[in-house]
């Protein structure tokens, strides 16, 4: 199984953080579009554990994770409860949550994929079911909050990107039999820092072009 990168108390460390951060985006945005604690707290746990449930669907992988193991179910409700509470603390260092956020991004990808390829998927799928698992549960956010897809927006910083760049790293080092905890490490840490990039420089994926081959306008 290549899904045995980390010993198991630093695997589910690692998933816990990332499932914290994730649920924090969702609880503040439906802080934002003024819902309830009832919808905080199913926005946290939509984003922090949407991805990997329908992963584990998807793989045959039942029942999921997410509710099989305490820790995982109940850490997006404590994140819910923190920004019930706290949500203008949380709002005030959005930078240090949306860093945190890209390390969660940079690790989901990682173990999303493995765990596909565990599962007899081929490379293709797995790079796919990895970016699901770092991205999946924002985009269920959104549409629970009735809004655009931010991983589908041109005016948001590009987020998908550095997923699928790290589930392909992580495919093409299953393929050639070199996927270690360092080199798993290594993919999951350039889709960080490509996300990190990302907001830093404000960039964003290419949109169509016109027929008569120039970009379209921003309007």
């Amino acid at each position: 199984m290549t899904s045995q990168l980390f010993a198991p108390d630093v695997q589910q460390t690692l998933d816990l953080i990332g499932i914290f951060v994730f649920a924090l985006s969702g609880g503040l945005l439906a802080v934002r579009k003024n819902m309830d604690i009832v919808g905080i707290c199913v926005l946290a746990e939509a984003t922090a554990l949407g991805g990997g449930v329908l992963r584990d669907l998807l793989i045959g992988a039942v029942p999921p994770a997410a509710f099989t193991n305490v820790g995982y179910f109940s850490t997006p409700l404590v994140a819910g409860l923190v920004v019930f509470f706290l949500h203008p603390e949380v709002e005030r260092i959005n930078r240090a949550v949306q860093t945190l956020d890209a390390l969660g991004l940079g690790l989901f990808c990682v173990t999303g994929t493995v765990k596909a390829h565990d599962y007899g998927l081929g490379s293709v799928a797995s790079v796919a079911l990895g970016l699901l698992t770092a991205a999946g549960g924002g985009v269920i956010r959104d549409v629970l909050a009735m809004e655009p897809p931010s991983l589908l927006r041109w005016d948001r910083e590009v987020y998908a990107v550095p997923a699928l760049v790290g589930s392909t790293l992580v495919a093409v080092l299953i393929a050639v039999d070199h996927l270690t905890t360092l080199t798993a490490s290594s993919a999951a840490m350039i889709a960080f820092g490509l996300r990190m990039l990302a907001l830093r420089y404000g960039w964003r994926a290419p949109r169509a072009w016109h027929r008569n081959g120039s970009r379209t306008s921003e309007e």
